[in-house]
């Protein structure tokens, strides 16, 4: 069966390749001023009372409050207030469409004129390339000069994500969460089967049959034992369950690695026995936006699903849609799927998020770790995301908990927070118990009790993935492919019979293979032998 070709993949790939050759053919204009920018950043010109301008890139989004701007707002006036005006430093925001963020910061890294001293982007690749390429400043020495509570708020195993061959050329965003799914039962219908929950992948399946065969939620025909889409949150924690770390609880990193991992066959399997049962969605395979699972939760038609882990507590959301549409509906968060050692297997996220630089031609790059070192000093940080006491927010157990009263006025004056605080993705205020705090404080208070359980299944036995510090070639290569390939074994493995399930997929992963898996999977191996 053909699989649904992904929105935007072709109109991204063809972007991608257009800005690595502009890239490329441009960047050793980046480096050509090199030596003065060295010379001016090692001196951090704003110390001898000469008055600098520091430029520094902003997510353009398109949704400014009026009367404010992306340039300038209520946080770019806090920044320049409580940052520039006392370091004689002139803090400039270059804004960069979110959508075209890649392409846009290609052309401008390609110009030591106009190009700002602080980038930064989400996609390693595009960091490793820079620094091979030699259009990146190496922060370690600044690092150790100018940023300790930087260093502090990071972390080493943050900080080793911005590395490349032992030096260091980015400054690693950090991410607040790492856990990322949980999975989710009908109570009610576990109930009026006088049934347990589940709490190994024999049990769970076991349950399924019985949501099959005797249909407690009384929906008919429509009956969904087990909720499945063709999107990460829904089949990565069954796949996790079966396939094995290839260091420690490391994983390869990138998620169309999963096949080179022992299990991913027995994985493929036990979903071709679900479907082939009945015991998953049917369609799950036209199901990419997880529009029709959630149509179905919402039906009541679902009786156990897995999705990211705060994905159905939003207001209005999939939760209380359930609870509204479906009287008597219940909800309960558990960890059934476990491995062959019994541990709830299932991936976390990298420490990282963004990955911060300063390009070679800067002559600001003093000044730019000063101010990364600035917003993780202090409450600048709490200030960036939750913005005034007492107008924004209010402190519960020592946590900002956002105002549901604070007026538009407040509201707006933080609408860019996330985008400005570039060292943090998602709200960090010390250490990961209380950003989980507070990030269950941002929900409506009915859904917060079981959010909680969700947090605590998503950070039980994770694997997370390998940080090489040095690009894998073939992954920038093959990826997209590699990516629309895994769907079609996801897909055609699974709904496969049975009895063809061993030439289908023999079939589909040498297709893999030949379509770049195998130079992917010889240069990861190579890798993992020279990781200390």
């Amino acid at each position: 069966m053909a699989v649904k070709a992904r929105k935007g993949v072709l109109s991204r790939a063809l972007a991608l390749a257009m800005a690595t050759a502009m890239t490329v053919s441009l960047l050793a204009g980046c480096s050509s001023k090199s030596a003065e920018g060295e010379a001016s950043s090692k001196n951090g010109a704003a110390e001898s009372g000469k008055r600098v301008t520091l430029k520094v890139e902003v997510f353009d989004r398109g949704n400014s409050p009026a009367p404010h701007t992306i340039t300038n707002n209520y946080l770019t006036q806090f920044v320049q207030k409580e940052f520039g005006d006392p370091n004689n430093i002139d803090v400039q925001f270059v804004p960069i469409q979110r959508s075209e963020e890649v392409t846009k910061l290609n052309v401008l890294m390609a110009s030591a004129s106009d190009v700002p001293d602080i980038v930064f982007v989400y996609d390693s690749s595009v960091f490793y390339r820079y620094a091979q390429q030699g259009g990146l400043t190496e922060v370690g020495p600044l690092l150790d000069e100018h940023g300790p509570n930087l260093k502090k708020f990071l972390g080493e195993e943050t900080l080793q994500y911005g590395k490349l061959d032992g030096k260091m050329y980015a400054i690693p965003g950090k991410r607040a969460i790492t856990g990322r799914y949980a999975s989710y039962i009908r109570q009610d219908w576990l109930d009026a089967l006088n049934l347990p929950a589940p709490q190994t992948t024999e049990e769970l399946y076991n349950t399924l049959k019985a949501f099959k065969e005797k249909d407690p939620g009384k929906v008919g025909g429509k009956v969904i034992p087990m909720g499945m889409a063709l999107a990460p949150a829904q089949y990565e924690p069954l796949i996790y369950s079966f396939i094995k770390p290839v260091k420690g609880d490391l994983t390869y990193p990138q998620r169309y690695e999963m096949p080179f991992h022992e299990g991913f066959k027995d994985a493929m399997k036990f979903m071709n026995k679900l479907y082939n049962e009945g015991l998953i969605s049917k369609d799950f395979s036209l199901d990419e936006d997880k529009s029709q699972l959630v149509k179905d939760i919402q039906n009541g038609n679902v009786g156990f699903f897995s999705d990211d882990v705060d994905r159905i507590f939003y207001d209005e959301g999939i939760l209380d849609n359930l609870l509204k549409n479906v009287s008597g509906s219940k909800l309960a968060a558990i960890d059934a799927y476990t491995n062959a050692e019994g541990k709830h297997a299932k991936s976390r996220y990298a420490s990282n998020g963004l990955y911060i630089m300063i390009p070679k031609s800067s002559k600001r790059a003093v000044e730019a770790i000063k101010y990364l070192d600035w917003m993780a000093s202090g409450d600048n940080l709490v200030h960036m995301y939750s913005g005034v006491e007492g107008e924004n927010y209010e402190l519960v157990d020592g946590i900002p908990v956002m105002k549901p009263d604070a007026p538009q006025e407040a509201v707006d004056r933080i609408y860019n927070g996330g985008d400005m605080a570039i060292i943090s993705n998602g709200k960090n205020f010390g250490d990961v118990k209380t950003n989980e705090k507070a990030w269950i404080f941002g929900f409506p208070e009915r859904n917060q009790e079981m959010l909680r359980q969700s947090i605590d299944i998503a950070n039980q036995d994770t694997i997370g993935p390998i940080a090489f510090g040095k690009p894998i070639e073939a992954e920038a290569k093959y990826g997209t492919a590699l990516l629309d390939k895994l769907n079609v074994i996801i897909v055609k493995s699974t709904m496969c019979k049975p009895e063809e399930f061993e030439q289908v997929y023999e079939q589909e992963m040498k297709d893999f293979m030949a379509k770049g898996g195998a130079e992917l999977q010889k240069e990861l191996e190579e890798a993992l032998k020279e990781l200390k």
